[in-house]
């Protein structure tokens, strides 16, 4: 007959290698590498409940926030999006404001301007403009569409395909007119 400490020592070391097998077969590499195209995508900067005041020589330009505001500078171009939507007000040198809103927007890093949904122009004579889409080339002080807009004073109504103004809405014009509604009758 064996010993019983021979037959103890046989089953911890088979047992041990049971064990040493399970944990060497059960180890991986799990860290995964992240790919460098998902690192580009991802925004450097992200801010919440965002409002910033633009000012030259201490006149008030701009005024504009956002719940949201996501920084991209590591593409090309750069941009800041808006996923939230925006509210900008701008003042002119009398001090009149224009209130744009929309449900979306976009900037590049050359000023121009991206906005989607539901986009509201209201400018100092309280002439409304609405469309789903505006560009506004900051620089130029030029904002236009090629989409359906809807122009609201307190007149008439104008409707049309197409359009591009000034930021306040003083040199304004509709491409293709569909509509022109008068509110009020001539005397």
């Amino acid at each position: 007959m064996k010993n019983p400490s021979s037959k103890l020592r046989i089953y911890s070391a088979i047992t041990a290698l049971y064990i040493l097998s399970i944990i060497i077969l059960s180890c991986q590499n799990k860290i995964s590498v992240i790919p460098k195209s998902d690192l580009l995508t991802l925004p450097s900067l992200t801010v919440r409940d965002f409002k910033t005041v633009l000012s030259d020589s201490g006149r008030i330009q701009l005024v504009m926030s956002s719940s949201l505001v996501e920084k991209y500078d590591k593409v090309d171009p750069q941009y800041a999006e808006f996923r939230t939507g925006i509210k900008v007000v701008l003042f002119n040198i009398k001090k009149d404001s224009v209130l744009v809103t929309a449900k979306y927007a976009k900037c590049t890093n050359n000023n121009l301007w991206e906005l989607r949904d539901s986009v509201v122009v209201i400018n100092e004579n309280n002439e409304k403009l609405e469309t789903e889409l505006l560009f506004w080339n900051q620089e130029k002080d030029l904002i236009y569409t090629d989409r359906f807009v809807k122009m609201t004073s307190e007149d008439e109504v104008s409707q049309g395909i197409g359009f591009e103004s000034d930021s306040h809405l003083t040199k304004r014009r509709i491409f293709k007119v569909t509509a022109i509604i008068y509110l009020k009758d001539e005397k």
